[in-house]
């Protein structure tokens, strides 16, 4: 099975590196946009042309939140464009699109878990090109997978466990929010999971959409503290709402996402989000 990965460089994509070899079913593509630039339609299909996948797992995304306040043309261009252009290739030569979106599309006012038939409503620019990705994909896909994630973290890339290891090294005191609520998530357990899932998708026609993320509830508070604890930096983690730390893009105070659609399809197991930082964290002290 040809699968072709865009977005390699990023956290989800060096994961699927790292468990290549245990596939070997599989023949893996990795792409980046120096391979593949999936906002130009004429590229893709020539891409396609040649390499004639199976699967197509976008991984690719723009992800700087605070920064897409002021280049909402860019965010849509690779959140939006290229999903409609990898949908339309992907409809040419037959193949499944599994497409990685986020719990950022809710507006954040809820006070239940998300599930996948509940309303968008998404509050930021980051947000909202990555709504427009999902509408492109929902009109213009034949067979595809829409998995919305979310908080995701690896050892590879810039993210929130990252971040707190360097200041809480550097500054041994940090200010965190207490009051936004969602679910951890570390990306090699999402990149396994779309893995195992691939072989039951055979026969698939239409989108669907599943939720992913670690089980668990947690504040960036507690993941903080988490972080710190488990490293044992000696830093001090200081709770602070979220009026007390502004930020360019709003964000969902409340974005847990409800996962019982995707466990009941496939059967596999979520590990709990304590679990998974405890281990992305041992894979930080041995890099």
């Amino acid at each position: 099975m040809i699968i072709l990965i865009t977005g390699s460089k990023g956290q989800l994509g060096n994961e699927l590196k790292l468990l290549e070899m245990k596939f070997p079913e599989y023949q893996l593509t990795f792409t980046d946009v120096e391979e593949l630039d999936i906002t130009d339609m004429q590229a893709v299909s020539a891409f396609f042309n040649i390499l004639h996948p199976d699967v197509v797992l976008n991984c690719a995304a723009y992800t700087a939140v605070d920064k897409a306040e002021n280049e909402p043309d860019l965010a849509l261009r690779v959140n939006a464009l290229a999903v409609r252009n990898l949908s339309n290739a992907c409809g040419e030569f037959n193949a499944l699109l599994i497409h990685i979106s986020t719990d950022y599309i809710f507006s954040g006012k809820g006070y239940r878990p998300y599930v996948e038939t509940d309303t968008p409503a998404p509050v930021s620019s980051y947000a909202r090109s990555k709504y427009a990705g999902e509408t492109q994909m929902l009109s213009s896909c034949r067979n595809g997978i829409i998995m919305r994630t979310s908080w995701l973290y690896s050892a590879f890339g810039n993210n929130f466990v990252k971040t707190i290891l360097k200041y809480g090294r550097e500054r041994g005191k940090l200010n965190v929010v207490f009051d936004q609520v969602g679910c951890p998530t570390y990306a090699r357990d999402l990149a396994l999971a779309i893995l195992q899932i691939i072989p039951r998708l055979e026969g698939h026609e239409g989108v669907e959409i599943f939720h992913y993320a670690n089980e668990g509830v947690a504040s960036w508070y507690d993941f903080a503290r988490a972080i710190i604890s488990f490293s044992g930096i000696p830093c001090v983690i200081t709770p602070v709402e979220t009026k007390d730390y502004p930020l360019p893009a709003p964000r969902p105070f409340y974005s847990v996402l409800n996962k019982t659609r995707f466990k009941e399809r496939f059967g596999i197991e979520i590990p709990f989000w304590r679990d998974s930082l405890e281990e992305c964290i041992k894979t930080l002290n041995l890099l």
